[in-house]
């Protein structure tokens, strides 16, 4: 019935377009814009999330009413992540990034998946696997920026990663021109159209998934605190912003997503400030969050000792007059706080992710709504796919690098001398004695 209903309206569009002699498709050409219109509804294609757990699970909840049978599975599943990710985090660095990485890819083939079965009809050639490939070749070009970035001085000294280091962009760029021009050769008449679109398809899923993701990865490596607090701050807004809509919620907040509500918004708003604040203190006690991960020259190995930055020692701060009047009101001595600057850039990190980050999942809604899907997948119960549980981390995580190369970031000796000790001898000689006549220049060396 709906396929003779899509065939009639565009058969009225032709006819239309006919009359006024701007049109001349044939039936055929009809049929394949009603067979690409079809596509584009992939719900019946794509796996979409029903509750469906174990069967002892469903047995217990058989009797549950939809709404709290959801509630429960949701609840359940997001405890068991939540397990599993503090399991990772004392893992360690490495295995984080690991994480992200098995993450990045599930995402990208549930992204991949819909634009393969949106055209699926066509047998388009070699479009997953030039996908893939891209995907491929970007990793090897992020991770290996970031690799070098961190680790310059332990790469250089392994001789057979000597030359991947050395010409590590010019292999990328190789890798991605190679892909190019395959992608070229398979260009088949009749289908150029619909392959320009499903590679400008693969290049958007990369810009999003992809480079967003190593930037996560690189906040792990400025210190897993930049990290561990935004990944957290979202998940808090998510779940306090489900839980107040799921009790309280009654305005609808946007169409694009039907069951957000202004009460889940700004109670999950409120919520995550205060858990931002709270899990910053705790975390800025210790080293092992704090310190980057670096190459230590002494110790030959990598290692998370460090000297703490300024915005993890504790400072003097005074307070805003009024706040002295109303400490004064109070019989109170209130000039002065004492506290870790860490954790008013908390505020800063809290504020986004509950009021810009909930956005990542309305632009997320509205990707789903033009393919008629509920959710990228059905990967985890209650919940759907991983997409559905990442877009906003992704938006995230990008807010906090920028932040931080814009507001924190500053110059390390200690990567300043790794990038000395990766240059030739004669180099590493000749920046010594350059900077050994500067400060003499300026009386900080003395000559004797």
């Amino acid at each position: 019935m709906t396929e003779t209903r899509m065939r009639r309206n565009v058969a009225d569009r032709h006819e239309k377009l006919a009359e006024d002699g701007k049109d001349e498709k044939s039936d055929e050409d009809c049929d394949e814009v009603l067979r690409i219109e079809s596509h584009l509804n992939t719900s019946g294609f794509l796996p979409q999330d029903a509750g469906k757990t174990t069967e002892v699970l469903d047995a217990k909840l058989k009797d549950v009413s939809p709404r709290w049978r959801n509630w429960i599975v949701r609840t359940i599943l997001s405890c068991m992540m939540i397990t599993g990710f503090t399991l990772v985090i004392c893992l360690g660095p490495v295995a984080l990034v690991i994480l992200i990485l098995l993450i990045q890819i599930k995402c990208f083939h549930e992204i991949i998946t819909i634009g393969y079965i949106v055209y699926k009809s066509h047998e388009l050639p070699w479009f997953r696997t030039l996908s893939w490939y891209f995907l491929i070749t970007s990793n090897y070009f992020f991770y290996g920026e970031s690799m070098m970035q961190y680790f310059g001085v332990l790469m250089s000294r392994t001789e057979f990663l000597n030359p991947l280091v050395t010409y590590h962009r010019f292999i990328s760029f190789s890798l991605y021109v190679s892909g190019f021009v395959a992608f070229v050769f398979s260009l088949v008449k009749k289908h150029y159209l619909k392959q320009f679109t499903l590679f400008g398809w693969t290049h958007v899923t990369l810009l999003i998934i992809v480079t967003q993701s190593h930037l996560m990865m690189q906040n792990i490596f400025e210190g897993l605190i930049w990290f561990l607090v935004p990944v957290s701050m979202i998940i808090c807004n998510d779940i306090m912003a489900y839980l107040f809509g799921f009790f309280f919620g009654k305005t609808p907040l946007i169409k694009l997503s039907p069951k957000k509500t202004w009460e889940g918004f700004i109670g999950g708003g409120f919520a995550t400030i205060i858990f931002g604040l709270v899990l910053s203190y705790v975390l800025v006690h210790f080293d092992y969050f704090v310190c980057p991960i670096e190459y230590d020259e002494a110790k030959e190995a990598l290692s998370m000792d460090c000297e703490r930055a300024f915005v993890f020692r504790l400072h003097e701060y005074t307070l805003p007059q009024f706040l002295q009047n109303f400490g004064a009101m109070l019989g109170r001595d209130w000039k002065t706080v004492t506290l870790y600057p860490f954790i008013l850039h908390s505020i800063s990190m809290s504020v986004f992710a509950s009021v810009i980050g909930p956005f990542g999942g309305f632009f997320a809604s509205g990707f789903k709504r033009a393919f008629k899907i509920k959710d990228f997948g059905d990967t985890i119960p209650g919940h759907g796919g991983f997409m559905d549980r990442f877009d906003c981390q992704l938006l995230m995580a990008t807010f906090v690098h920028v932040y931080h190369s814009s507001f924190i970031k500053a110059i390390s000796p200690q990567k300043l001398v790794q990038q000395v000790l990766s240059l030739k001898p004669e180099e590493q000689l000749q920046v010594f004695n350059m900077l050994q006549e500067s400060l003499r220049k300026r009386g900080l060396l003395s000559l004797n």
